[in-house]
């Protein structure tokens, strides 16, 4: 299967570079992201590709900015017809702003759509249009859950004894009986805790044709529980309100929580940011919901894009497809950047288990459950409300779970009106 997507994309990419780009002159292309960490993925495939004479050359200036002014400078830049890069990475809850009215990146679907079969394609999803696809993510970004097992072998606790919510629930009781700390945390400022379980759960903030069903039964149930475990004590308010705070971060080095769900990627927090729990944190799959839903959930993520008026599109959709579709760009992605590559035929390969910081930190089987959970992660219905819904998931929903007595259906309710406002 390696060498079939190797030969295929080899093809689709030299067809491209005799057909089109005969000068042996470099072509020069701009690349703008606002997560510098791409760039080390972006420079290593860059060197493959220049290392290919069947390719032409390429020179790409990457420039990286903060998160906002690169995506208003970008806006500005396809609404004047001025400035524009030739390649542009866009964070995914910004995405839906640049899919409407007349689109002005490049469609990608003569790479994406000879190994669909091959890809997780609800990640492809996120950046579609009307059957077209305008962005490729790094990663997945499946959820998972990081167990701490020096806290839960201190109470008795097998992590792979937990297998649904339920169980992790109790799990939660008698890791705060014997040890006193709490199971797990809730952000009160973000949407990494309350997003994921709710999509796993089955729900989600709208509808493609942007009805709002915020506050569906499976949403209100899901606050419920996260709000029961608050009110027991096995949940507890992240520190400094969210997973991605130096308070918490701090906190969590401390050896205080057994567990935190976050997306695969967010590994690289703990090796970079709570050193003193390597070797005590193992990565695994959500539990599940005894009603129904899915393995696992999908967040965070970035469609690198190509801008449609760029003189150079094509060469610059065969150059990003090459870094983020092909065998080795998604190898790369998980050896540079700790992430979890959309191609399937990735896992379980000799490629992804070679040593790293990951497998030093977290042991040698990351992987190992992981892709039991590949064929069930479900689409997010990224409209253009999606990051108005993201908004008030972050001011008011996480605020309300955490720090009010509102019940579960309250707070859905509550916040899928005030989402209902800004649509009507």
């Amino acid at each position: 299967m390696k060498k079939m997507l190797v030969v295929l994309l080899a093809a689709l990419i030299l067809m491209l570079s005799v057909t089109a780009f005969a000068d042996d002159e470099p072509i020069k292309l701009t690349l703008w992201t606002f997560q510098e960490l791409h760039l080390s993925l972006y420079r290593e495939m860059l060197d493959k590709w220049n290392a290919d004479p069947a390719n032409p050359k390429l020179e790409i200036d990457m420039q990286v900015y903060d998160y906002e002014d690169m995506h208003n400078k970008l806006t500005i830049a396809l609404q004047t017809g001025e400035g524009a890069p030739d390649i542009s990475e866009i964070e995914i809850s910004m995405y839906a702003n640049y899919l409407k009215g007349d689109i002005q990146l490049a469609p990608l679907n003569e790479y994406v759509e000879p190994i669909a079969d091959h890809l997780v394609m609800s990640r492809m999803n996120n950046y579609a249009r009307d059957g077209k696809y305008y962005g490729i993510d790094h990663h997945i970004g499946a959820t998972v859950m990081f167990y701490n097992t020096e806290i839960l072998e201190a109470a008795g606790i097998d992590y792979k004894d937990i297998k649904t919510w339920d169980d992790f629930h109790e799990a939660g009781k008698t890791v705060l009986e014997k040890t006193g700390k709490p199971m797990t945390t809730w952000e009160s400022t973000d949407c990494w805790s309350i997003y994921p379980i709710v999509s796993q759960h089955g729900g989600d903030w709208l509808t493609w044709d942007n009805e709002v069903v915020m506050d569906s039964p499976v949403v209100a149930s899901t606050l419920q529980f996260m709000k029961d475990m608050l009110a027991d004590g096995t949940a507890v308010a992240a520190p400094g309100g969210s997973h991605h705070t130096e308070e918490y971060w701090g906190w969590m080095n401390g050896g205080n929580c057994a567990t935190v769900s976050m997306p695969f990627w967010y590994l690289n927090r703990f090796t970079n940011y709570m050193p003193d729990l390597a070797g005590k944190i193992k990565v695994a799959p959500l539990p599940t919901w005894p009603d129904g839903g899915h393995k696992s959930s999908q967040m965070g993520g970035t469609g690198v894009s190509v801008i449609a008026t760029s003189p150079n599109a094509e060469v610059a959709k065969a150059y990003i497809a090459f870094a983020t579709l092909s065998f080795d760009g998604c190898v790369n992605t998980w050896k540079l950047l700790g992430f979890d590559p959309i191609l399937m035929d990735v896992y379980g390969t000799p490629e992804m288990q070679e040593p790293n910081e990951f497998f030093e930190y977290y042991g040698d089987d990351i992987f190992t459950n992981m892709m039991t959970v590949l064929d069930d992660i479900p689409d997010t219905a990224i409209t253009d409300m999606y990051p108005a819904a993201t908004d008030i998931v972050k001011a008011q929903m996480a605020y309300d779970l955490v720090y009010t007595d509102k019940t579960g259906e309250e707070i859905a309710k509550e916040c899928a009106d005030q989402l209902r406002s800004l649509i009507d």
